[in-house]
């Protein structure tokens, strides 16, 4: 079973809070560490304030050897998509090709306010994101010595050399979102891995048979494409200890066992196997408490192992 760690540092971390969990994450055998891409705090003051992503990602690129390093997911529009890929690709040399983008469409009013970031309306949001991944991916997959141009309605590339190249022949691309029509077009047409975010056993199926029938419709199969989720994790190994390490991100125990992977490891273990009957492949585990290195340990040794 493939286990990354999922990181929110907006909410409050420095790049050496990120950097520790990072290394932890690979003594301990996760298979990733990703981390979201906001310039705000959802609550609280977010001190020491935001780590910009890809900074970010580039810093740990040097830093680690063997995790998959990534985004969940870079909003669309911090960023317009020619620099994007420029960015992405040479994180992804800077790490030796172990680099993958998760790519939405941009929410989060307050700091698009705060910034000077321009928000469109959710409409004009997915066509931008639409021609966002054409652009990306048809940068990327441009033969070099050869040029793309792109006459979009939202974003325009003329003779764009298409440079750097990244490492991977094909960065893994992931989507994902509850959107029931143009979100599975889109994974299907673009995306490597759909992830299907703090969504119950229920409604994680019901997200993935709506972009196997997208698949179905342009005619790719759909087991192409790895089946992912994330969800919020607290693990412990007595009540008392899964009490304090709810309480520290302003939760309640029984509310995190009923909407994310939370309780002893034996409980997490038997929540993430039911997952797995309908068809995911890859959770991305949200660790709230960044200082909490202890937690991890409790996960790789509780959880992880009974997973093989």
């Amino acid at each position: 079973m493939d286990l990354r760690l999922f990181i929110e540092p907006q909410q409050g971390a420095s790049y050496a809070d990120q950097l520790a969990v990072a290394r932890a994450a690979e003594d301990l055998g996760f298979d990733g560490l990703f981390r979201s891409d906001h310039l705000m705090a959802m609550s609280g003051d977010g001190l020491p304030g935001p780590t910009d992503a890809w900074v970010t990602l580039a810093g740990l690129a040097r830093e680690t050897s063997r995790i998959r390093l990534g985004t969940l997911v870079t909003s669309a529009t911090f960023r317009p998509p020619g620099l994007l890929a420029i960015q992405v690709a040479q994180v992804d040399a800077m790490s030796g090709g172990r680099v993958e983008l998760g790519l939405g469409s941009g929410w989060f009013a307050p700091e698009h306010e705060a910034y000077g970031i321009d928000l469109p309306e959710i409409g004009e949001r997915f066509d931008r994101f639409a021609e966002q991944l054409e652009v990306i991916t048809g940068l990327w997959s441009t033969p070099v010595g050869t040029t793309f141009s792109y006459p979009g309605r939202h974003y325009r590339l003329a003779d764009a050399p298409a440079l750097p190249k990244p490492v991977q022949p094909r960065i893994p691309l992931i989507i994902g979102g509850g959107g029931r029509r143009r979100t599975p077009a889109l994974a299907a047409r673009h995306a490597t891995e759909f992830n299907a975010a703090f969504t119950s056993v229920e409604d994680t199926a019901l997200a993935y048979r709506r972009v196997d029938e997208a698949c179905a419709q342009i005619g790719r199969n759909p087991g192409e494409l790895c089946r992912s989720v994330a969800l919020v994790t607290v693990v412990a190994r007595s009540d008392a200890d899964l009490a304090r390490r709810a309480a520290t991100i302003g939760r309640e125990a029984d509310e995190l066992r009923e909407h994310g992977l939370a309780g002893s490891p034996d409980e997490v273990v038997e929540r993430i196997r039911a997952y797995a009957g309908v068809g995911v492949q890859r959770f991305y585990l949200q660790i709230l408490d960044l200082g909490d290195l202890d937690h991890l340990d409790v996960i790789a040794e509780g959880v992880a192992r009974q997973l093989g």
